[in-house]
């Protein structure tokens, strides 16, 4: 019953959560279309050149279908996306988009499970030993480094990381992605520890708090008075009820990290997506960054809808929510079976 009970949950989740999926694409094409076309430029003369012809900027122009009206670019564009799941060819190479993202995509995937992976390697510890020692010394600095460390901007940790441990200590190679045994590890491992000391402050916050408040509740002195290890209860009931709303403040910052994993890949000189959208950005090729910022969107809906999913899953809270709703949806008339509302207050 209760495995029943998590794969229902489950199920539910995903369909909720990807009911709101279409519209959010949606705008986020309509959004990257239309104000893309208003940064000031013309990509063909960018392509050709400040000496080019009227003739030939006309030609290309032509060639590249910037000469339609808007609305059939747009239609155009829409098409090619529903069709191919590609928003056309780049300007400049005239390589399709998709192929030149799936070529950057796994440098740039590697730096976010990578920074992530070490967001909760910093962030755990941290958070346990300040909760486990409250209005301590170490509770007070565990407080005091993630103020530091929001106040940091990305490229100011990457500069500094460089600069200690790649250019003084030698540990760490800087620049480009190695391709020798192990390599690919260590050249993503600055750039992952960048990314990663940005987004463990807010971690270390929320987690460090509902510790706190899960340490307090009735069961845990419960569990104490029946003689349960320490470690036992923190490892398997503390830890499980304050990991959710940290795993939500996660996914919610899925856009952050995504976006500090693209200033990121500058700052170390890695050929990821970030120096493919930099690039296509400085030479107004309009499909490359419309790909790119479909890529992320897209990224951020899928990480978005795995952590409502898990977190239906390990909640048993929100596994009777969902199906609450789900009851709700399939019961007829105004008034749902049960006397519920579809939100779940009793009437």
């Amino acid at each position: 019953m209760r495995k029943s009970g998590r794969g229902r949950a489950a199920v539910l989740a995903t369909a909720r959560v990807l009911g709101r999926v279409a519209p959010v694409m949606l705008g986020v094409v309509v959004a990257v279309f239309f104000l893309l076309r208003l940064v000031p430029g013309d990509p063909a003369a960018m392509i050709l050149g400040e000496r080019a012809t009227p003739q030939a900027l006309a030609a290309l122009r032509a060639q590249l279908g910037l000469d339609l009206p808007l609305w059939q670019q747009f239609t155009d564009f829409l098409w090619g996306l529903i069709t191919r799941f590609d928003t056309g060819d780049s300007l400049v190479t005239g390589v399709s988009t998709r192929e030149l993202i799936l070529a950057k995509a796994p440098v740039s995937l590697g730096i976010v499970v990578f920074a992530v992976v070490l967001a909760v390697i910093i962030a755990v510890p941290l958070a346990v030993t300040a909760a486990l020692r409250q209005d301590g010394w170490a509770d007070h600095l565990v407080r005091i480094l993630p103020a530091v460390g929001m106040g940091m901007p990305l490229f100011w940790i990457g500069l500094l990381l460089i600069i200690v441990f790649g250019v003084q200590l030698r540990w760490f190679p800087v620049g480009g992605v190695g391709t020798g045994p192990g390599e690919p590890l260590l050249s993503l491992f600055l750039p992952a520890l960048a990314v990663a000391l940005g987004m463990a402050p807010p971690l270390i916050r929320s987690l460090r708090a509902q510790l706190i408040e899960v340490l307090a509740a009735d069961f845990v002195t419960t569990l104490r008075a029946a003689r349960i290890p320490e470690r036992r209860i923190l490892s398997r009931h503390v830890l499980r009820g304050a990991a959710l709303p940290t795993l939500t403040l996660l996914s919610v910052n899925t856009a952050y990290l995504i976006g500090g994993t693209l200033v990121v890949e500058k700052v170390f000189g890695i050929n990821g997506v970030g120096t493919l959208l930099f690039q296509s950005i400085g030479t107004r090729d309009f499909p490359v960054v419309q790909g790119v910022a479909l890529y992320c969107a897209v990224l951020v809906v899928l990480v978005t809808t795995l952590a409502g999913v898990l977190s239906a899953v390990l909640d048993p809270r929100l596994r009777a929510a969902e199906a609450l709703r789900g009851s709700d949806a399939l019961a007829a008339g105004g008034v749902p079976a049960g006397g519920h509302s579809p939100d779940g207050a009793v009437r």
